[in-house]
Order: C-alpha cells, then sequence, then structure tokens
C-alpha cells in the first residue's frame, strides 16, 4: 500500500473517492456564487433604497420593469443555491451520524427549495 492510500479510510479505498470526495467542485461553486452575490446585493441594497422614496404606484411599476425582476429572480436563485452548499458544508462538519446528517441535509434542500420557489413566485405574481 503506497503513503496516499495509506491516509484513506478502508471505506474511502474502497469507493475510490480519495479523501476529499468531491470537496473542490463543492468549493468552487461556493465561491463563484459569493462572488456573483457581491453585485446582486449591491444592485438589491440600492433598489430597496429607491422602493423606499416611492409611493405604493411607483413602486409597482419599478418591479414591473423586466430588468427589475430578472435581477431579483437571479438573486433568489444565486442566494438560496449559495444557502443551501453552506448549509450542507455545516452540517457535514458537525452532524457525526451518517444517516442523521443525510436526513438534515434533505430537510435543508427541500425546506430551501419550497422557499425559493415561493420567492420566485412572489417576484413573478408583483413583476406580471
Amino acid at each position: 500500500m503506497n503513503k496516499q492510500n495509506s491516509m484513506q479510510t478502508p471505506l474511502a479505498r474502497v469507493r475510490g473517492l480519495g479523501s476529499a470526495k468531491s470537496g473542490l467542485h463543492h468549493w468552487w461553486h461556493q465561491r463563484l456564487t459569493a462572488i456573483a452575490l457581491v453585485p446582486l446585493m449591491v444592485a438589491t441594497t440600492l433598489l430597496i433604497a429607491n422602493i423606499g422614496t416611492l409611493d405604493y404606484q411607483g413602486a409597482m411599476a419599478l418591479m414591473a420593469n423586466p430588468f427589475v425582476a430578472a435581477l431579483l429572480l437571479l438573486l433568489v436563485l444565486v442566494g438560496f443555491y449559495h444557502a443551501a452548499m453552506g448549509l450542507q458544508v455545516v452540517l457535514e462538519d458537525y452532524v457525526a451520524a451518517e444517516g442523521k446528517r443525510m436526513v438534515a441535509i434533505i430537510i435543508v434542500k427541500m425546506a430551501l427549495f419550497a422557499l425559493a420557489t415561493l420567492t420566485i413566485l412572489s417576484i413573478l405574481k408583483v413583476s406580471l
């Protein structure tokens, strides 16, 4: 057995996944979504500041703008995806029992998917 394999658990050697599994892919997506969230949050903050100065009709007209709706939809999609990845990492790091960890990850992802769907439908209802 070579030194690299000696650092793996017996299960990891059987699966052939190595010690990190698919962590690089996950890490890379988390960084890309974090970078994408910066300009989306800046634009959304400016939008919120602008809406605060408008009356109801003005706010509805602003929300009807396709650019504004697209901005908010991107924020929701990227934000919830980023949150799901981050919470998965937390659960993987701090829940020791594999069964409980998998159930918790599934519940969190389902809840985030439901919240993202409701948020997207709300944006579409207001903007259309």
